[in-house]
């Protein structure tokens, strides 16, 4: 069934071995592009909208819920993306990234720091061999609107300069005016340029690339849906909801249609692709909801910072005073911890 659901032109989809559908020829030609992101099959919003509300109102157990917010600080993306970013805070976060509870030396770390191209010598300098992650944003980010020869010396810079993972935002408005091809092809020649910045500072392994695809500005699920199988048909390693900088950010329901888009992914090709929800999520019991829809939808094997991500600024904070109440029975208090 899911090779003739993502078949093009009405035809069941060639099949590769191990029964997985082979996709790589759906972005060379516009039409085909077009067919097959339009034959998807549609969203129902209200029947999205219901799950992603019934799968909130789930409720964990304490010895769970400690487990979960072990995983959901391992998780986190520590963000810092302001204009008054200077080197003395990077490298502070940078500190935290690496001991978000300095009294505390189980608290694991998080999954990865992220920061302005600018910053990211400052930000590697700190996190070098520690395993943390270092992503930067890239390609104009936020708005995307730059000659694409910008958007590739942006992302060639970050990671000569230490980044391993790049966020990028995609073309919203090519992609709403029905020029996919553009948004595909302009993914890839990033990809691309991630591989070879990557090649050039050799031993360090490929930098991973995040496709931003600011589901606020896309008006519909069925666009999340589109969206979310172009970056991946492109070659994304991970699709994200937002750059948090519209009031629209991550929400439940928009990541149950992006986790949905994954698996059915995962089911056709045999590649598996991580979803990242940024923006607005601020509080430990949001964070559950998400990893209770993660497991529910997706499966266990995207519960794991290789395929799961928080973009957050201020989730850490809450995650920390939450695991401090549990281990001790006492809150600590928001200015216990570093203010972000």
């Amino acid at each position: 069934m899911t090779n003739q659901l993502l078949g093009r032109a009405g035809k069941p989809a060639p099949a590769t071995s191990g029964g997985h559908t082979d996709l790589s020829e759906v972005g060379r030609a516009e039409a085909t592009l077009r067919t097959f992101l339009h034959g998807l099959p549609g969203v129902d919003q209200v029947g999205a909208e219901q799950r992603a509300a019934m799968l909130a109102t789930r409720s964990i157990k304490t010895t769970a819920k400690a487990t979960a917010i072990d995983l959901a600080i391992r998780m986190v993306d520590l963000t810092t993306l302001e204009g008054a970013d200077t080197p003395g805070k990077v490298r502070a976060l940078a500190a935290k990234a690496l001991r978000p509870d300095p009294a505390d030396a189980s608290c694991p770390s998080v999954a990865a720091l992220c920061v302005y191209p600018a910053m990211v010598a400052e930000a590697a300098a700190v996190l070098a061999g520690s395993g943390v992650h270092l992503a930067s944003v890239a390609t104009a980010f936020p708005s995307g609107q730059a000659p694409l020869a910008v958007k590739l010396a942006d992302t060639e810079a970050a990671v000569a300069d230490g980044a391993d993972e790049i966020d990028m935002v995609i073309n919203r408005g090519a992609f709403l005016s029905g020029r996919y091809g553009e948004v595909h092809d302009e993914i890839v020649a990033v990809k691309e340029a991630c591989d070879r910045a990557s090649a050039a500072r050799q031993g360090r392994g490929r930098a991973h690339l995040k496709v931003i695809l600011e589901t606020g500005e896309l008006a519909t699920y069925d666009n999340v849906r589109r969206a979310s199988w172009l970056a991946m048909l492109a070659g994304a390693d991970f699709i994200k909801t937002s750059t948090g900088k519209v009031a629209s950010a991550a929400t439940l329901s928009v990541t149950l249609v992006m986790l949905e888009a994954v698996r059915d992914f995962r089911a056709a090709t045999g590649r598996q692709i991580g979803v990242k929800p940024a923006g607005g999520i601020r509080a430990s019991k949001d964070a559950i909801r998400y990893l209770v829809m993660v497991n529910e939808t997706a499966g266990e094997d995207w519960l794991h910072p290789d395929w799961f991500r928080f973009g957050a600024s201020t989730l850490l904070n809450d995650l920390l005073m939450q695991r401090t109440k549990l281990a001790t029975g006492v809150y600590s208090g928001p200015d216990y911890f570093t203010l972000d």
